[in-house]
């Protein structure tokens, strides 16, 4: 399109690599003083990120090294490892001192930062710096490699309406995921309430009483059929593995699945039973079998009794999960052992009907959360479709003509 052009390379742009060598020396910075020190872990996708690991940069350093200091609007990558993650430094960010793994990217006259920003969070450019990145066991970018990408770039007029556009779509999904932390909270407190009868329902009243796991259902351990043998695997009936479980309640599909033949000879798992990882780093993960099933060995099946309500069960479960994950043995691969997953206690309501109310109460805030899930899911969707038409000029939002009278007059 007119007063759109292929540049080679990043036009009106200074690359910086952070010090190395004996520029700045381990001695010098610490976890306690100073400002945080930005390098390959702090740089997300989109965003940048401080923990309790980020190392920070007293005052001396920065007057000595000031060159290396962050400002707004520069743009940020990693050297190594995921190289295509790339984060615009804020306001709130300006002042951070840039590390010895990352690079930064200082737009000048001619290109917006938000712009450059967002072109380097589109797929098409990515996906150009993972493939020409160097190195064989670790993927690595340099000022050489960056200087090299081609980006396409409208007016200045035009990329601050194209930036402003996108950083709406960003606003709306910014607040959504905010919304969702909310509601996750506040479950996680209603959920402390109601589970410990701290708090009741109306209408409901009398002493809770506390069982063990084996007081109240049946529990058995899956196992995983042979590799080796390919007729045991096929596209039939779900095999669960922890890989499968998260954050969705009802498991309804599988990375793997099992053949007719290997599923009639494994031990299968009603719908509705309770599964809950008790070996390796993801003890804790819970879930409720959507359909009939089996799961490898690191998953405990619970098939509660009639007496109680299996939706109540599930999220007594989750809110233990952190406590059962602390019983777990310290090794190589952590472990709690079926005996001490039928030992743990939990607190029932004295009517099934309590439980099935509070089971509605939790089970509704989840409904709540997914379609807030489903909402933010969609607009990152949709703003991915506004970046492809928009970053590549198939879409224009200020007419070329216009763009240029109106800079002609600035």
């Amino acid at each position: 399109p007119a007063n759109l052009f292929y540049g080679t390379g990043i036009p009106a742009c200074i690359i910086v690599t952070g010090p190395f060598g004996t520029l700045l020396k381990a001695r010098e910075y610490s976890r306690n003083e100073g400002v945080p020190m930005i390098s390959v872990g702090e740089i997300g996708p989109g965003f940048v990120r401080i923990t309790k690991r980020t190392p920070r940069i007293p005052k001396a350093v920065l007057r000595r090294l000031s060159q290396y200091i962050l400002r707004e609007g520069d743009i940020v990558f990693g050297r190594k490892g995921a190289v295509e993650r790339s984060a615009l430094i804020t306001d709130s960010e300006a002042g951070w001192f840039l590390g010895s793994d990352g690079i930064r990217l200082r737009p000048t006259d001619g290109s917006y930062p938000a712009y450059l920003a967002h072109q380097f969070q589109g797929e098409t450019i990515q996906e150009w710096l993972k493939q020409n990145a160097v190195g064989t066991t670790m993927a690595s970018l340099n000022q050489s490699i960056l200087g090299m990408v081609m980006i396409p770039f409208a007016s200045l007029l035009e990329q601050k309406a194209i930036a402003g556009v996108l950083s709406d779509v960003d606003g709306l999904i910014g607040e959504l995921e905010k919304l969702i932390a909310k509601k996750r909270d506040i479950k996680q407190a209603t959920m402390q309430q109601l589970l410990t009868a701290k708090k009741r329902l109306p209408g409901f009243s009398g002493e809770c009483e506390v069982f063990q796991i084996r007081d109240l259902a049946h529990v058995a351990t899956g196992s995983t059929p042979p590799t080796r043998d390919s007729n045991n695997y096929g596209d039939e009936y779900l095999f669960v593995s922890p890989a499968d479980m998260g954050e969705i309640k009802f498991i309804c599909d599988t990375e793997k699945k099992l053949s007719a033949k290997c599923f009639s000879i494994s031990r299968a798992f009603p719908k509705g039973s309770i599964l809950f990882v008790c070996i390796g780093s993801t003890i804790g993960k819970c879930g409720v079998a959507a359909v009939e099933l089996t799961t490898n060995q690191q998953i405990n099946s619970i098939f509660p009794s009639a007496k109680f309500e299996v939706d109540y069960l599930y999220y007594a479960l989750s809110a233990l999960a952190s406590r059962i994950r602390s019983l777990s043995a310290e090794q190589a691969v952590p472990i709690i052992n079926k005996a001490q997953f039928e030992e743990t206690y939990i607190s029932l309501p004295p009517e099934k009907s309590e439980q099935t109310a509070i089971a509605e109460v939790l089970s509704d805030m989840d409904a709540e959360i997914t379609a807030l899930e489903e909402r933010r899911d969609k607009t990152k969707l949709l703003k991915q479709g506004m970046m492809q038409e928009l970053l590549t000029g198939r879409i224009r939002l200020v007419e070329p003509a216009k763009a240029k009278v109106t800079e002609n007059a600035a």
